[in-house]
């Protein structure tokens, strides 16, 4: 028995943990629900507790360029003490709310790239086994899909999505990173910015949408970025034009001027990474017609997304 203790204590004989999501994709601010299913080993043991962990795969900006890594972002416990025996199998079903900031991996069934994961952790005797680890699906809110479908009619392309670490300063986030995805202009806007980066902060109320667009120099100017802010109600989905007030907003970030939906704040550079970005507020699309189109087109121009997702164990390697 002093052995198989032993050998307990280095992982071997010990229990197996397997964790099963519900399938399909979840949305933020949802629930995500599955089972932990839990096998004894050789012996019989205490379990302290069982948890999961919401990560996901973030990018940080610094002086020497850029660097990625992974950031757990909402722990949840899922099960309490009790002791398993050697050989038994135990059963534990969660329901666990999704932080309401998760980022969307997907629209209209395409992967935009972005990898996030549940990973299950095992406490046993104070010791900890971080034993599984499966892919987290999120599809975008009414009010998310209503503004990047919006997008998408005005004729703008998905060019690639990503996590930032760091904070957009004057906005309600709470989590230690946020979303871009970023748009490819339609010809008419083409010649005034390179493109638009869009993240959707969403809360109870509704949502914050952040836009920057990168302007083009002219003979006499340098090109510079341009931000603003704006907030849409979850009450406002099949009541407001979307197609009409993005178009608005876009004639804001081109014209640089106030509006009344949002301020505008122009700046000589970005402001991600591990730092603050200045407000900036809009709803991006990657909906219907070219939108989709442009996020089928970023996957086979070598985006990957779908890779991302089916070894996404690939994608955490290394950050245990």
């Amino acid at each position: 028995m002093v052995f198989k203790r032993f050998l307990g204590a280095l992982g071997v004989g010990g229990p197996s943990v397997d964790t099963v999501l519900d399938g399909g994709a979840v949305v933020p601010g949802g629930v995500l629900t599955g089972r932990v299913l839990v096998e004894g080993g050789s012996m019989d043991v205490e379990i302290e507790r069982i948890t999961l962990d919401f990560i996901a795969r973030v990018e940080r900006e610094h002086e020497e360029g850029e660097s990625d890594g992974t950031v757990a972002f909402h722990r949840a416990q899922v099960g309490g003490a009790f002791r398993l025996a050697e050989g038994e199998r135990f059963e534990v079903p969660f329901s666990v709310p999704v932080p309401w900031e998760t980022p969307i991996t997907e629209l209209y069934g395409q992967p935009l790239g972005i990898a996030l994961g549940v990973r299950t952790e095992l406490a046993v005797a104070s010791a900890v086994d971080k034993g599984d680890l499966d892919p987290l699906l999120v599809r975008p809110m009414p009010v998310q899909e209503a503004v990047l479908e919006a997008f998408g009619q005005l004729g703008f392309g998905f060019r690639s999505a990503d996590l930032e670490l760091g904070r957009i300063s004057g906005t309600g986030q709470t989590l230690p990173f946020y979303q871009e995805i970023e748009l490819i202009p339609p010809p008419q806007y083409g010649h005034v910015m390179n493109e638009v980066e869009v993240s959707l902060i969403a809360s109870p109320s509704g949502l914050e949408v952040v836009l920057e667009a990168d302007k083009r120099g002219g003979i006499f100017s340098s090109g510079h970025d341009v931000v603003h802010r704006h907030t849409v109600a979850h009450g406002d989905v099949g009541r407001a034009d979307f197609t009409g007030l993005v178009d608005s907003w876009v004639a804001q970030l081109t014209g640089s001027r106030r509006g009344d939906h949002g301020a505008a704040y122009g700046h000589g550079g970005h402001h991600h990474g591990h730092g603050d970005h200045d407000d900036h507020h809009g709803h991006g699309g990657i909906g219907a017609g070219a939108v989709v189109a442009g996020v089928a087109a970023g996957v086979v121009g070598g985006f990957v997304a779908a890779e991302i997702i089916d070894e996404i164990g690939d994608a955490f390697e290394g950050d245990d």
